[in-house]
């Protein structure tokens, strides 16, 4: 009896043994991508989601890999994504009195900027989906807007006293529900991936209250987008109100050319990109 058990045991050792030395095969194999085949889930994605018109080729121009930003994988990408949520975006302008353009120009750096930073992210998620980025570390949502940004858009539009003040009835837009955590619940409001409309509200309340300051301060930023799309790189503690604003923001390399934020949001805004979406006016 004694040995049927002693010899049981072994067995069972035995057995052990030859199972994690599988399980520990496999992981080395995942490890090394030995197991990867054809039908993988991201490459089915691709399959499925590309088509002849959405496949980038590097943009090549004069034997140099540069081109323009509107002919590059990025801004394929980032146009479909505006596509996409160009009824959300017009819905905001409506409720704003923002224009919509303008507020698919701030979008376009802060994705661009994305993409071109995220290189692998890019290619194997977003480029075939053909659908924006929701960042949510530091700055958040698909305009890339901070926390504490978004918490000075609320204080402004609660304060008919302050020169950024964006009107009366824009506080509604962003109220809060009785008894939620407010910090919280903005930072779900920004970076929601299924629905991007806080994040294009609070864009646009940023950018209405920017025009508020410089209008109490005698200038007008109605005919200079590349400045708005600068002031909101900024921030508003930069915007100060003045005869001569430059243009500028953090630096953007895309198709071998680099760009500030806002010299490319407004080279959107003045192209011919988009427009059946969001006119000019």
């Amino acid at each position: 009896m004694m040995r049927f058990l002693r010899n049981l045991t072994y067995a069972f050792i035995a057995i052990f043994a030859v199972v994690g030395l599988a399980f520990t095969a496999v992981f080395v194999a995942m490890q090394f991508g030995l197991l990867n085949v054809r039908g993988s889930i991201i490459e089915r994605n691709a399959f499925f989601e590309a088509t002849p018109e959405t496949i980038s080729e590097p943009c090549v121009t004069e034997g140099q890999n540069t081109c323009s930003w509107n002919a590059t994988p990025e801004w394929e990408v980032v146009k479909g994504g505006l596509t996409k949520d160009a009824a959300i975006i017009a819905r905001v302008s409506e409720e704003t009195g923002v224009n919509a353009r303008l507020i698919a120009a701030v979008v376009i750096p802060e994705q661009i900027r994305f993409f071109t930073s995220e290189r692998e992210v890019f290619k194997r998620y977003f480029e075939p989906l053909k659908i924006l980025g929701s960042l949510s570390q530091f700055s958040l949502g698909v305009s890339g807007m901070k926390q504490e940004t978004a918490q000075l858009v609320e204080q402004y539009a609660y304060d008919p006293t302050s020169p950024l003040y964006p009107g009366d009835g824009m506080s509604a837009l962003i109220a809060y529900p009785e008894g939620v955590d407010r910090d919280t619940e903005l930072y779900n409001r920004l970076t929601d991936d299924e629905n991007h409309y806080y994040s294009y509200l609070y864009t646009a309340l940023f950018l209405k209250e920017i025009q508020m300051q410089w209008e109490h301060a005698g200038f007008s930023l109605s005919n200079s987008p590349d400045i708005q799309v600068t002031l909101f790189n900024i921030g508003f503690a930069n915007s100060k109100p003045n005869a001569n604003p430059q243009i500028g923001g953090a630096p953007i390399t895309v198709g071998g050319t680099t760009y500030s934020f806002g010299d490319l949001g407004g080279r959107f805004y003045r192209s011919h990109e988009l427009t059946e979406l969001f006119p000019r006016y």
